[in-house]
């Protein structure tokens, strides 16, 4: 048991005035024809092998490095309808599949399920349709079907609307762009097709006729909503769509416990897990792989990619969290840990139990222990911080000598006054305390107040300089 699956991905989109290929345009950050992969991936658990296909043409070594070794990719060049991009794959096409399965890179929110329905419509005998019924069909082909045109007659053809007739055009079912053909017949069809028309091209519906003159039946499957059948054409659609899935997503979250503030100003462009008695404030942005405990809090206007995030933390308002990606480069956050506001966490950030970073102090490849503090103005990179530590305001580690890193250590319970400069490498020992504006370029001992700066000086008499003229 095996299944083809073609999907058109060749296409321009002149209506989105990009220089991007219309597939590679992202939804919830995803390239459009990432999410149709993933929908496709399923399928193999219901029908054996799945050997897909994707047909590329504009942008084609972009879009066929997006697609590596999941699915083989042909191209169309140059472009002339989709009858003659379904010809382009016709020696890719496994024949030992008896089904064929066309669905379009540009409508990313096709569900596996209604895939999966639409091939077992088709069960190799059948010319399936992907239909859906719509309030205003205008713009849409319309399903034609015989006898009195319930949704069990036998479909007769495909009108387009600017072809269909007044009773026509009063049909809501509508023929979506995708199908389900017996591989063997469609191989057929496509390349019996002709660009006999205004436009020159040659038109996949055609075979519809095909169908019905060989007696083959021609079904049609209905699509679960509107939504996942719904293309990307213009970039006002792709808002849409993505508050469309937004919104969607929004609410499987809340149904499992999650408190959203107000569901229409929540972005997730990635994954999120999430324990009891979580909440996020309005206008946040969750990208990546996002994990919360129990308990967490998120403030407004924070946008957290790659982290883990542990009970009872809260992350205030204006915090970015930056990790780098998933696995051990996502940002740690320890239980009860306070972040923010306007703090930003990023790649190798890690916090202990009850760490404090507060306003405006950045973290980058640090790891901070227990109860370590940094309240106001600060930059900890390449860093280990120990428990209890007081980072003061306005220090910063000078980890970057031009050329290389080098990374400073802090010990436990050691006092960082403000505005320090630790020029790494350096360690402050174990209880350590540092005096206010100083520059540390060497080890200071554990236990004992470490002081370096110039003697202030007063000079009596001295003037500022004037202006010239």
């Amino acid at each position: 048991m095996a299944l083809n699956v073609v999907i058109m991905a060749a296409g321009k989109g002149t209506r989105m005035h990009s220089a991007t290929p219309k597939v590679l345009h992202r939804l919830a950050g995803r390239p459009l024809l990432q999410h149709v992969l993933d929908r496709v991936a399923p399928l193999a658990a219901r029908f054996g092998e799945v050997h897909a296909v994707v047909v590329t043409g504009h942008g084609a070594e972009r879009v066929e490095a997006l697609v590596g070794e999941h699915a083989r990719c042909v191209r169309q060049e140059p472009q002339r309808g989709t009858g003659h991009a379904v010809q382009m794959t016709v020696p890719a096409l496994d024949d030992a599949a008896d089904t064929t399965l066309i669905l379009n890179g540009d409508v990313p929110l096709i569900g596996t399920d209604t895939a999966a329905a639409l091939a077992a419509a088709c069960g190799g005998q059948r010319l399936a349709l992907l239909t859906v019924t719509l309030d205003d069909p205008t713009g849409y082909g319309r399903i034609v079907r015989a006898g009195t045109a319930h949704a069990g007659d036998p479909v007769q053809a495909i009108v387009e609307h600017k072809d269909a007739s007044t009773e026509q055009r009063a049909i809501r079912e509508v023929y979506t762009g995708m199908m389900a053909a017996p591989t063997a017949a469609l191989k057929r069809w496509v390349m019996a097709l002709t660009d006999d028309n205004a436009q020159r091209e040659y038109y996949l519906t055609d075979i519809v006729a095909m169908a019905v003159a060989e007696g083959v039946p021609v079904v049609a499957s209905p699509a679960a909503d509107e939504t996942e059948v719904l293309g990307v054409n213009s970039p006002a659609q792709l808002a849409d769509l993505e508050r469309r899935l937004q919104r969607r997503l929004a609410g499987q979250l809340m149904d499992a416990g999650l408190r959203l503030a107000d569901p229409a100003r929540f972005d997730l462009r990635g994954t999120l897990a999430h324990g009891r008695d979580c909440e996020i404030d309005v206008n946040c942005v969750l990208e990546g792989e996002v994990r919360l405990g129990e308990g967490v809090r998120i403030g407004a206007n924070c946008v957290i990619r790659h982290a883990h995030i542990a009970d009872g933390a809260v992350i205030h308002p204006f915090t970015h969290i930056e990790g780098a990606g998933p696995g051990t480069q996502a940002v740690q956050v320890g239980a009860g840990a306070l972040v923010g506001p306007f703090a930003r966490l990023r790649p190798g950030a890690v916090l202990g139990d009850e760490v404090h970073i507060g306003n405006f102090v950045e973290v980058k490849n640090a790891t901070l222990a227990r109860g370590a503090k940094a309240n106001h103005l600060a930059y900890l990179g390449d860093a280990s911080v120990g428990e209890r530590v007081n980072y003061g305001a306005g220090s910063i580690t000078a980890n970057y000598d031009g050329a290389n890193k080098h990374r400073t250590v802090i010990e436990a319970d050691v006092h960082v006054g403000s505005n320090c400069v630790l020029v790494a490498p350096v360690t402050l020992g174990a209880g350590a305390t540092i005096g206010g504006g100083s520059t540390i370029a060497k080890d200071a001992p554990a236990g004992q107040l470490t002081v370096a700066r110039a003697k202030q000086v007063s000079l009596p008499g001295w003037q500022r300089p004037r202006k010239k003229g």
